[in-house]
């Protein structure tokens, strides 16, 4: 069974194309508009070892809050389509990625239930034009339209850029290892019997 999905979505603000192969090979192909976040995109991808194709065209000229917070929507969306029934997942990730000085920790519930919760701070408000508050909109909706449990621990470092690609690397392995399939599990792995 291959587990892709695709989406198309159209606004006054966003117009994008975005499609997800959850077992992949790693390979993206990523015009987003917002360079920051191509290069993010992509280490998640690597990390994750999906394929990403990502063609957004957004109002970037007011900024890149728009754009970012659609990819996000996008991507969750099509993340929970691809996953179906979830039947035979490990359903839980958790990831350490050190980057230089900084580490980063991502813990993943595909549970049908969204949540995020962010801890640390970063020293800066922008990376280049891109502003750092914009990686917690992303995240969050990410978490919202995936419904998983999302949360994201930086644990400490110095620089901002540094931490932020820690995140996304974490993000693509611990989301990896949630969406495995364990030929041990028979269904679903809850006691509900669905997720």
């Amino acid at each position: 069974m291959e587990r892709i999905a695709s989406i198309e979505r159209n606004t006054n603000e966003t117009k994008i194309q975005l499609s997800l192969a959850i077992d992949g090979e790693g390979r993206s192909n990523l015009e987003t508009g917002v360079p920051f976040m191509d290069h993010m995109l992509d280490l998640f991808t690597k990390h994750g070892q999906f394929n990403l194709t990502v063609d957004a065209k957004g109002d970037i000229e007011i900024d890149d809050h728009h754009t970012t917070e659609d990819i996000g929507i996008c991507l969750g969306q099509t993340l929970r389509e691809a996953l179906g029934d979830k039947r035979g997942i490990k359903r839980y990730g958790n990831a350490f990625v050190p980057m230089d000085e900084a580490l980063a920790q991502v813990v993943v519930d595909l549970s049908n239930r969204p949540h995020l919760e962010m801890r640390g701070e970063f020293p800066s408000q922008k990376v280049g034009t891109f502003d750092t508050e914009l990686v917690h909109e992303f995240l969050w909706k990410l978490a919202l339209e995936a419904r998983m449990n999302l949360h994201v621990i930086v644990h400490y470092g110095k620089n901002t850029h540094h931490m932020i690609e820690a995140v996304f690397k974490a993000l693509g392995r611990a989301l990896d290892e949630a969406t495995t399939i364990d030929p041990r599990i028979k269904g679903v792995p809850s006691t509900k019997g669905m997720l």
